[in-house]
């Protein structure tokens, strides 16, 4: 690999890390990122999903004890992000990746408005009261499917769909939320470990970056301006994007 390379997947790995522990929205530095070391966006996503894995069963273990009070839903969520991300999963190996990489630039901005919207959504969402079994389970299906087709932004999408259908605080739907982002990642990393392109050797670069990324962003959270990081990777976000739609 070459240096620079390796550099830019370390730094980015890093950041990804310590945004995801921050805000989320991490592979809006680590997807553009590979693809900037020449891989093509179908092996750059898949290669992304198995990096960013480790994050996710960190995230997941350190929130176990919020799914407590909705214990009950745990296997039906489950089960039903299992299969959104199955479905997500398929539709990616299967389909010619040309269609994929038409939409990357899309899929970035696109997830990059909704990283930047988030904190609305957040105080919209904690308005509202009353739950909705068919928002729940088909935003969670919704959501397991384009995580596992496309990473970025997945956490919002399904921190989404839970506040949508149950009526509780965005905080005590986080450990929800962080299980099924591990399950779908699971399901697609899995999936993709055994049929798709990954690069392994851009993954044993960027994997641990990632993970030591998010130890730093935990322990720094406090002392960071999640504002400030929040607009770099924003601005990451839309000049990947961007650059990606000029010919």
């Amino acid at each position: 690999m070459d240096p620079a390379h390796l550099l830019l997947l370390l730094v980015a790995g890093f950041g990804a890390g310590i945004c995801n522990a921050i805000a989320g929205g991490g592979s809006l530095l680590s997807f553009p990122a590979l693809l900037a070391t020449g891989l093509p966006p179908v092996a750059a996503t898949v290669t992304n999903a198995v990096s960013v894995w480790p994050g996710y069963l960190g995230g997941a273990t350190a929130l176990r004890k919020r799914l407590d009070d909705h214990r009950e839903l745990v296997p039906r969520l489950v089960l039903t992000g299992a299969l959104g991300a199955a479905v997500g999963v398929v539709v990616l190996l299967v389909a010619p990746p040309k269609v994929f990489a038409a939409l990357v630039p899309y899929l970035i901005l696109s997830a990059t408005a909704l990283f930047t919207a988030q904190p609305m959504l957040s105080r919209r969402l904690a308005e509202r009261t009353g739950d909705s079994p068919l928002l729940l389970f088909a935003g969670v299906f919704v959501g397991g499917a384009y995580g596992a087709y496309f990473n970025g932004g997945m956490g919002i999408v399904l921190l989404t769909a839970l506040a949508l259908g149950i009526d509780a605080s965005i905080t005590l739907l986080n450990g929800l939320k962080s299980l099924l982002t591990l399950t779908v990642s699971t399901t697609a990393t899995v999936a993709v470990a055994l049929f798709g392109p990954v690069h392994w050797l851009a993954v044993a670069v960027l994997a641990p970056a990632c993970l030591l990324g998010g130890v730093a962003g935990a322990k720094l959270a406090d002392r960071l301006r999640p504002k400030a990081f929040r607009t770099l990777v924003i601005v990451f976000g839309v000049g990947a994007g961007v650059a990606m739609l000029i010919p």
